[in-house]
């Protein structure tokens, strides 16, 4: 049987746990950080109003339970990926245990759900020209029916959270 990785266990956590409990100032701390993720231990700490030692500490805290963790966001566009794409499959037959572990294995492949309603999966796929598509689709046609769309904008770009007080 396979093992979930550490990603999907996030991912579970994250939609099925009831809300962490954060104090005031773990509010505070993760409101700072989502609005300037550089920001250094003591310059949170003097924005905060906590020693250095204290913030670091409840950051330590916050990073082992998987409240808080970091990640550099390259614009896709700088590496030549020109296309973003989404891709929903309604599987069939075993195709639904196969599909996690077929888009594990393609890096094109940036997030992968899975969902109630008609479809059992959403991807989000970045690509350098159309002509991937195809290949990547085909991996996956044999265990179910794929529908895919071409992402024309954002008009809401990615963005944090709001903190809801205490």
């Amino acid at each position: 049987m396979e093992m979930p990785s550490k990603q999907s266990n996030f991912v579970r956590q994250a939609f099925e746990t009831p809300e962490a409990s954060l104090d005031a100032a773990d509010r505070r701390i993760v409101a700072e950080l989502q609005a300037a993720p550089r920001l250094r231990v003591a310059e949170l700490a003097r924005r905060i109003g906590l020693s250095g030692p204290a913030v670091a500490d409840r950051l330590r805290r916050l990073e082992e339970t998987g409240t808080l963790s970091y990640r550099a966001e390259v614009d896709p566009r700088a590496l030549g990926y020109t296309l973003f794409a989404i891709v929903r499959i309604s599987p069939s037959g075993g195709g639904l245990r196969l599909i996690p572990g077929i888009a594990r294995e393609v890096p094109a492949i940036t997030e992968c759900y899975r969902i109630t309603g008609e479809d059992c999966y959403f991807m989000k796929l970045y690509l350098h020209s159309i002509d991937e598509l195809e290949p990547i689709l085909d991996l996956f046609t044999p265990h179910g029916r794929t529908t895919t769309s071409i992402v024309h904008s954002a008009p809401v770009a990615p963005r944090p959270l709001p903190i809801p007080a205490p």
